[in-house]
């Protein structure tokens, strides 16, 4: 049984042995190397440091009580060494005190085995450490892997949102032209069509711009025209601005004194359109979005408040990453990136603040930000 385990588990691993005493060298290199292993043997503390770092081990074995330099101390070394620092590492010792344990795992070893040992022991607990070493160097890789599939991605995505923009923009130029040429001879349906069409191309434009400016604030790309802005006038112009969208929802400015900051007045006002936007697409017909402005010290803090549906507490996190679509309040309305709120978030950072969430579902959702003020 012992020897299946290790058939699959520590084959052609590399293993660094560390002791003064060369019978147990001799002993452990003799039952390691008979399972496939890679063994390297090390008499001191000192030669085993120059050994794992010529050529980092799958893993060490490691005895405390050595002359100039014990166990303890060579560990520490070895967690210190960014490179060496996932290696784990077995101390071996005729130490059998709680404290000499303590000790091996404060100095990072990730067990502990008395002397003296059996090969059992020694072979089940080599095989569980290597196993665990390469699952975590395989998500390891897999995570490299999905993040550079992610960058592939985003790159792509860029390249292709940057070349539509131009077309978009002179659809955008064009159309109002045409419209006033041709308004008088189209069918009433097609006028309807025809304002649709004005609209789809003015949405696509925005979202353009939207996965255009993600990439400049992740990449810290984004200059900020910082100025004196004031919040109170600045909530007021965007509640007015989607006052169409609101139809019968109450819109309501809960500021009762001036709040002023120093910001990017038309990011900032993006960020409130954003949010205010997403409130009204999931407030009842006959609900209410707030938005609050409050002075907290040294910080401004501003809220949008909704009477949607909410988010459960889990999902918190998911609304603010790039492309997230969540049920509740994340639910897809229309032509939509999947940008706001991470562009939100992004455009609050760059300013040194935060923007954050308070939900539970069925409770509304309270999108709130804090700036310095």
């Amino acid at each position: 049984m012992i020897e299946s385990f290790l058939e699959a588990d520590i084959q052609e691993a590399d293993i660094l042995i560390v002791d003064d005493m060369p019978e147990n060298l001799r002993i452990l290199m003799g039952m390691l190397s008979t399972c496939g292993c890679r063994v390297r043997p090390a008499p001191s503390g000192a030669l085993a440091l120059q050994a794992a770092r010529e050529e980092p081990p799958d893993l060490v074995l490691l005895d405390i009580q050595m002359p100039g330099m014990d166990g303890y101390t060579v560990c520490r070394a070895l967690k210190e060494d960014p490179r060496l620092a996932q290696v784990p590492v077995i101390f071996l010792s005729a130490f059998t005190d709680s404290a000499s344990k303590v000790r091996a795992f404060e100095a990072g070893g990730i067990d502990y085995v008395s002397k003296p040992f059996s090969v059992e022991e020694v072979l089940a607990r080599v095989g569980t450490q290597i196993r665990l070493q390469r699952e975590r160097r395989e998500r390891l890789r897999s995570y490299e892997k999905l993040q550079e599939l992610e960058r592939l991605r985003d790159g792509l995505v860029h390249m292709l949102v940057h070349d539509l923009r131009s077309p978009l923009l002179a659809l955008n130029l064009f159309l109002p032209g045409l419209k006033e040429e041709v308004w008088e001879a189209l069918a009433p349906d097609s006028r309807v069509n025809f304002d649709e069409a004005l609209k789809v191309v003015q949405r696509l434009i925005q979202m353009v711009t939207a996965v255009l400016d993600v990439n400049k604030l992740e990449a810290g790309q984004m200059q900020l025209a910082r100025a004196d802005c004031d919040l109170v006038a600045l909530a007021s112009e965007v509640l007015a601005s989607l006052q169409v969208m609101a139809g019968a929802r109450g819109l309501v400015l809960d500021a009762p004194e001036p709040v002023t900051v120093t910001a990017d007045r038309e990011l900032l006002f993006r960020v409130f359109q954003n949010l205010v936007g997403n409130a009204l697409k999931f407030t009842p017909a006959a609900g209410e979005v707030r938005v609050v402005l409050r002075r907290e010290g040294r910080w401004v803090r501003a809220e949008v408040r909704d009477q949607g549906p909410g988010i459960p507490k889990e999902l918190h996190e998911k609304v603010f990453e790039k492309f997230g679509q969540v049920g509740g309040a994340g639910k897809r309305h229309g032509l939509s990136t999947g940008l706001g709120l991470p562009f939100c978030r992004l455009a609050v950072e760059a300013h040194g603040g935060y923007l954050g969430l308070e939900s539970a579902e069925g409770e509304g959702c309270c999108f709130w930000m804090r700036l310095p003020g």
